[in-house]
């Protein structure tokens, strides 16, 4: 544990746990819906002998991916933005300019 996150009081982290918490939940709901609602219109299409199913796939998994980067990695808590805080902490504690 870093000083910053030391300093933070235990509702604090209750608070920010259960964001996080919600915020991974809300993918995997999203994730969820995607895998139901396109596996539905892939059989939709197949059967009428059509590859239009490929559209929706495309653009929702976009959207899907977009919400995955978001709460996984950019966002507090995700992997890369923590790597990204820690890297800018060393970096102003050794007085570099950036």
């Amino acid at each position: 544990m870093n000083s910053t996150q030391a300093n933070i009081s235990v509702p604090d982290i209750e608070k920010r746990a259960r964001r996080r918490a919600g915020a991974k939940m809300g993918w995997y709901i999203h994730a969820f819906v995607y895998v139901l609602v396109n596996l539905g219109l892939v059989v939709l299409s197949a059967s009428r002998g059509h590859t239009w199913a490929v559209y929706p796939l495309m653009g929702w998994g976009l959207g899907l991916l977009v919400h995955g980067a978001v709460v996984w990695f950019i966002a507090p808590g995700g992997s890369f933005y923590d790597r990204l805080v820690e890297r800018e902490r060393r970096a102003l504690r050794s007085g570099e300019r950036g």
